[in-house]
């Protein structure tokens, strides 16, 4: 039989085969195994992504996407021949002592669970029942806790928004960036509990951030138990689903379990008993379907009668073999007397949970909370087991996985001729992941997104500035001149206008995701893209936020919350405010307007300002890949996050989930971010704008006066008040502190080819980048200036340096447009990206890396063309 074993990898297309043994990296073998895969379990090769990885296969009745380096550490024996169980020393921790005298030292060879050898054990008793929860004897909290759990796609969003509706509160998990979402609901019979979403799991082991703070909640990590926890499953996946059940149903809380999808499987022919699973699990099981809003009366029910029942003391135990079940009695009694242990079910949960979650030589160990005294007790019963041959992990996940095949072979009927599910998903997967069509529909949906924040909100940010434009107007027609009107004009109206403008943005990403996700694509863009972003050490969910940081950072930082490891998605964050926003475009224009314009060609082709225009946006986009490969080996080195990813089947999208979840993200935009950003406006505004001068103040004041005795027209009046007015603007703002700051740095900026005008309109584009310019006619003492303006471009063309030489020649054009390319210039970008990592640690991090890049860069371009000659 050894002869025809081979690994998951060279499976052919359309041909299966029955896993043998799983023996992957140890997180990435226990995720695998969690979702399913497992020694016995038929698996089919689908097809492999139009760039050769990863894999597409199907399993349990779902598909799911890994690498084919992980795939090939699952090997595999012909479809219809017998795999071996699950205890043996495959995947065992590396390091393995010898047994030492606990649970494993007279274990001998572990034994099959399907056989009765090796250990000499008697084979384990038919699986058993969980009995029913006793009722409440205590009081109720005032407003119970309800958590809303479940996997990726099995439609729990959907559930918990048509149970809160749009009001739900959405915040922060204490301590961490994952977003809280909950509300107060009314029950049948006028009982009110507060449901909580949970971010999707598909197990109590953590693999990610999102999934920790599941995990926390479930376990009461974080504080209380909650009172009953709704789990809801894919009828079509149902033994995946169970999986994250019965975790949760051993640790005695309150169950409710959400059916969910029953309309997809009674489709393909699969009916499910829901009283026949309930009578297993001892809990009450509801059918719904949560995008035609049926069952949800039942399930409110439901979720009043869970909340009047106490937690189970003893649950039924899955089935161990004899060696793991002495394994988990250990780790029991080390977790005798624990504060967060309250019940003997508990305690087990832990115990198991404990287990399978202690990884010792990882950076971030699930298990560090613990007790020292539990954790060694945790890391001598791993050392033991792998000394003895027991893979711990494989047989704690079979077991339950035993259990759910006895109880789902009890439950589902499948009709004789029933038609397969999802018959759509794998016809539009033949052209979405197709090695030539694939790639093209993928380039016109990221065409689409880039479309949609580029050039569609461009209307509404119109519209926006136009109205910050008139409220400023008439706020300065109502209140008398001096600072109270500048404060509100310049500071508050412009900062709101500030945060309000990136609206558009940001509505139509997180519509364009949940689009995206909802119909099934998402995954899929991850699936075809993984390769190409895999080379620089990225995951492929970050290409979507990178193509969104075309159009705007703040989106596209916000977009990176689709990334489940907390190190891909800093690393992503860090690098994005590289790629050439929309904001850069008015600099760029200024600065080629300036020092190339003329009928200039490269090649005859291009002119000399669009090769140069061009050859930014590729600087961007090689700096960003570039300090994305670096931060890996550096800063934020580590593997990179694993691919093992379900592709849901294809459905079209609920309209109105898809609503609230980007009307939550926007709110939470403003609310978080929104703050950080009218804070920073503020402050940037008073740097800008004082001390003021009273000399320079009444020196216009009187020369305004003379204007307007003179027996000018009033359009020439007009006009030369205005010229005074620039002129007043440019010398006060000399004399602000940024002005006087743009002064002290010039002997910084000088070898970059910078006078201390540049610098001042460096430091004004930190309002925002495109701020560069109004700063510039502002110092030129030209009103309403924009890149377009011919004042403001003849001024810059004509503008010396003190030795006479021009300011802005073609050198230092480039130079000066190379610093903004590279350089984090958006005070906005780092609020958000402080909201998102969730302190300032990173964004400062961030801007000091980014300024020191691009000080050296422009430093090297200037210096470099100067001893060359090139453009001066």
């Amino acid at each position: 039989m050894h002869q025809s074993l081979r690994t998951l990898d060279e499976l052919p297309i359309g041909e299966s085969a029955v896993v043998h043994r799983v023996a992957c990296q140890r997180r990435v073998g226990r995720r695998l195994m969690e979702m399913g895969l497992l020694p016995g379990t038929r698996i089919e090769m689908i097809r492999r992504a139009p760039l050769g990885d990863p894999l597409e296969v199907r399993l349990r009745g779902y598909l799911l996407s890994l690498r084919r380096a992980d795939a090939s550490g699952v090997s595999l024996t012909p479809d219809g021949h017998a795999a071996t169980g699950p205890l043996d020393a495959a995947g065992a921790d590396a390091g393995s002592a010898a047994a030492g005298p606990g649970a494993f030292a007279d274990s001998g060879p572990a034994a099959d669970p399907e056989a009765d050898s090796g250990s000499g054990s008697p084979a384990p008793p038919a699986p058993a029942h969980f009995a029913a929860h006793p009722p409440r004897s205590g009081p109720a909290a005032p407003v119970p806790r309800v958590l809303v759990a479940g996997n990726a796609n099995s439609g729990k969003t959907t559930i918990f928004n048509a149970l809160t509706g749009a009001r739900a509160r959405v915040g922060n998990y204490p301590g961490v960036t994952v977003t809280r979402a909950s509300r107060q609901i009314e029950l049948p019979g006028g009982a009110r509990a507060e449901v909580v979403d949970l971010p999707g799991t598909y197990s109590l082991s953590s693999h990610s951030l999102d999934e920790q703070v599941a995990v926390d909640e479930v376990l009461g990590r974080r504080g209380d138990l909650p009172e009953a926890v709704v789990v809801v499953v894919d009828a079509c996946a149902l033994e995946r689903g169970l999986y994250l059940v019965l975790q949760i149903v051993e640790t005695g809380v309150p169950v409710v379990v959400a059916l969910n999808m029953v309309d997809e499987a009674e489709a393909a022919g699969v009916t499910v008993d829901a009283a026949g699973l309930g009578g297993w699990l001892g809990v009450e099981v509801v059918p719904t379907v949560a995008s035609a809003g049926t069952g949800f009366d039942a399930l409110r029910s439901a979720i009043g009668r869970a909340i009047g029942l106490a937690m189970r003391d003893e649950v039924a135990r899955t089935l161990l073999p004899v060696p793991v079940e002495g394994a988990v009695s250990e780790v029991e009694r080390a977790l005798d007397g624990a504060p967060f242990v309250r019940t003997p079910a508990g305690r087990r949960s832990w115990a198991i949970w404990s287990l399978l979650s202690h990884t010792p030589d990882a950076e971030d160990d699930d298990v560090e909370g613990l007790p020292p005294a539990v954790r060694q007790r945790v890391d001598d019963v791993r050392r033991e087991a792998a000394g003895a041959g027991v893979n711990l992990d494989e047989n704690l996940i079979a077991s339950r996985y035993r259990w759910i095949e006895t109880v789902v072979g009890d439950v589902r009927r499948t009709a004789a001729a029933a038609p397969p599910a999802h018959p759509w998903t794998d016809r539009i997967d033949a052209v979405l992941t197709h090695r030539v069509y694939g790639m093209a529909v993928f380039a016109v949906v990221m065409a689409l997104l880039f479309e949609a924040l580029f050039t569609w909100s461009e209307p509404f940010i119109g519209a926006i500035e136009s109205a910050t434009a008139v409220l400023q107007a008439g706020v300065t027609a109502l209140l008398p001149e001096g600072p109270l009107a500048d404060l509100m004009v310049d500071g508050v109206i412009a900062g709101v206008g500030n945060v309000v403008v990136f609206v558009p943005q940001i509505a139509m990403l997180f519509l364009f995701i949940a689009i995206l996700e909802d119909f099934g694509y998402l995954a899929r863009v991850a699936f075809v893209i993984d390769r190409v972003m895999g080379r620089i050490g990225l995951h492929g969910k970050a290409f979507v936020p990178m193509l969104s940081g075309f159009a705007c950072a703040i989106p596209a930082v916000m977009a990176t919350r689709t990334i489940e490891g907390r190190r891909d998605r800093l690393i992503t964050m860090l690098t994005l405010p590289m790629i050439s926003c929309s904001a850069r475009l008015p600099v760029y224009a200024l600065v080629t307007a300036v020092v190339f314009a003329g009928d200039a060609r490269v090649f005859g082709l291009l002119s000399a300002g669009a090769m140069v225009l061009f050859s930014m946006y590729a600087l961007s986009v090689a700096a960003t890949l570039g300090a994305a490969a670096v931060l890996r080996r550096t800063v934020l080195h580590g593997p990179r996050l694993p691919l093992v990813l379900e592709l849901p089947p294809y459905r079209l999208p609920v309209w109105r989930n898809v609503g609230l979840v980007a009307w939550r993200g926007l709110r939470k935009f403003l609310v978080d971010a929104g703050t950080i950003i009218l804070t920073m406006t503020i402050i940037l505004w008073a740097l800008l704008s004082y001390p003021r001068s009273a000399e320079i103040e009444a020196r216009y004041e009187a020369a305004r006066a003379d204007v307007a005795a003179s027996a000018a027209a009033p359009d020439a009046q007009a006009e030369r008040i205005a010229e005074l007015n620039g002129q007043e603007a440019g010398e006060a703002l000399q004399h602000s502190v940024a002005g006087r700051v743009g002064r002290a740095i010039e002997p910084a900026i000088e070898p970059l080819g910078f006078d201390w005008r540049i610098g001042v309109g460096i430091l004004g584009a930190f309002a925002a980048r495109e701020v560069f310019v109004s700063t510039l006619g502002i110092v030129f003492g030209i009103a309403e200036a924009d890149e377009e303006s011919p004042s403001l471009r003849a001024s810059l063309a004509e503008a010396r340096h003190e030795d006479g030489s021009p300011l802005m020649t073609p050198l230092a054009g480039v130079s000066l447009m190379v610093f903004f390319v590279l350089a984090c210039q958006c005070m906005s970008t780092i609020g958000v990206v402080r909201r998102e990592s969730g302190s300032w640690r990173w964004p400062i991090f961030m801007f000091g890396y980014m300024s020191v890049l691009a000080y050296g860069a422009s430093l090297a371009v200037y210096q470099a063309g100067s001893l060359l000659g090139w453009g001066t």
